[in-house]
């Protein structure tokens, strides 16, 4: 079989592993992927949003399935595109997708469909929105409505903070045309749990948990995410199974009843709270970091579960039982501007899994390009191994404008 992975991040280098992995498949290419995939898969200079250069090389290649890593490749309708053409593509639908690309839109299917979730309000006004947040309670959360590259949401411990992301996201559009949801602040362990989806079946991934802040002790500015880790020992079987029935079951049952069936990933950014599980958000597609700690442990064929899931077919999921850790190397500066075309070396001598987030290379040389740049993983027995593992690799890395965050993992293993 001949596989096309859309995307040129960890999540794709991750993706792209995994069906290497499968005895189903001899060729992979990548659109646009990057400097590390390149190793594994094919890589074709086409831009995620360039659909229908996307379906065109799926048509003359002759591919047999296609898997979408990033969410702005599904909001230009790349599933729907390549639906229409008869090609066969892992992924939802531009209107499926809308859980991830309007905030408000989740919302409101959660309310629909009795899914707990934090209390909200939306708002496009910037002077209604402050007396909102004057007159409720702090810390609250403040969310662009619409797609900000995992850098939409500020966590406002004071209302200074409040009010310069409002500005930032109402009056100077930092993201685009501003909209916001404001939320309420839910207490709690936060944990990913991706399912794979075809319309009323679900099929649960391994949990994992993700760590947003930029800086050690969970300081600093929200970022795409700055590491990893699976399993997640505090949130046992009976939560995970309160959350299928309770949130991913609901949300994909109600979207196949109102005529909008989603087919791909769901993946819900989770909290434990005192009442139980509940929802922080929905993204339609895989996690990053979150799938270069999941991925590795799938012990089952990936391309066969996408395929069952395509054709609505059951599929019993193995997993491995090791733990895998990772921890994302990132540019200084981000997420603000950071400097590009660093020189990284060391990689050689790395001997566990490495996934190239935001790399290039140049005159053969391996230079940063990217926000995020790499993200270095561990594995073992336990959490604690794994974490020794990583750390012990993230030494051999040498870029000095790079920089880690030491304690991921912390809320799991004794650092």
């Amino acid at each position: 079989m001949k596989a096309l992975v859309i995307g040129s991040g960890g999540r794709e280098h991750a993706i792209v592993e995994a069906l290497s992995r499968s005895p189903q498949v001899n060729k992979i290419y990548c659109a646009p992927g990057n400097a590390g995939i390149s190793k594994l898969a094919e890589c074709v200079n086409i831009g995620v949003t360039d659909i229908e250069a996307l379906a065109d090389f799926a048509e003359r290649e002759n591919i047999d399935m296609t898997v979408v890593g990033p969410e702005a490749a599904l909001a230009a309708g790349v599933v729907n595109l390549f639906n229409e053409r008869g090609l066969k593509i892992f992924g939802p639908t531009k209107e499926a997708a809308r859980i991830e690309s309007s905030k408000e839109y989740a919302k409101q299917v959660m309310e629909r469909f009795n899914v707990p979730t934090a209390g909200y309000r939306a708002f496009d006004n910037y002077d209604e929105a402050i007396a909102y947040v004057k007159a409720g309670k702090i810390p609250t959360v403040i969310k662009y409505d619409g797609l900000a590259a995992g850098k939409g949401v500020v966590v406002a411990m004071s209302l200074e903070e409040a009010d310069a992301a409002l500005k930032d996201m109402l009056l100077d559009s930092s993201f685009g045309k501003g909209r916001v949801v404001i939320e309420d602040f839910l207490e709690g362990p936060e944990f990913s749990f991706m399912c794979v989806v075809s319309g009323n079946k679900i099929y649960p991934l391994e949990l994992a948990q993700d760590h947003k802040r930029a800086y050690d002790g969970d300081k600093g500015p929200n970022t795409g995410g700055m590491g990893a880790y699976s399993p997640v020992p505090f949130i046992g079987e009976e939560v995970k199974q309160r959350a299928l029935k309770e949130i991913m079951e609901p949300v994909a049952k109600g979207l196949v009843n109102e005529g909008n069936p989603f087919t791909g990933i769901l993946y819900g950014g989770l909290i434990l709270t005192e009442d139980g599980p509940k929802v922080i958000e929905f993204n339609a597609r895989f996690g990053d970091p979150e799938t270069e700690v999941v991925l590795p442990r799938l012990k089952s064929d990936i391309y066969a579960l996408f395929d069952a899931a395509l054709k609505g077919e059951d599929f019993e999921i193995e997993w491995d039982n090791e733990a895998v850790l990772g921890v994302v190397l990132a540019s200084k500066g981000y997420p603000g501007s950071y400097e590009k075309g660093v020189e990284i070396k060391g990689l050689e001598d790395v001997e566990t899994s490495v996934y190239h987030m935001g790399t290039a290379l140049k005159d053969r040389k391996l230079l940063t390009a990217g926000g995020r740049v790499l993200m270095v993983t561990g594995k073992g027995a336990t959490l604690e191994e794994a974490h020794k593992s990583a750390m012990k690799s993230l030494a051999k890395i040498e870029c000095p404008s790079l920089f880690h965050r030491s304690d991921i993992g912390k809320a799991a293993v004794k650092i």
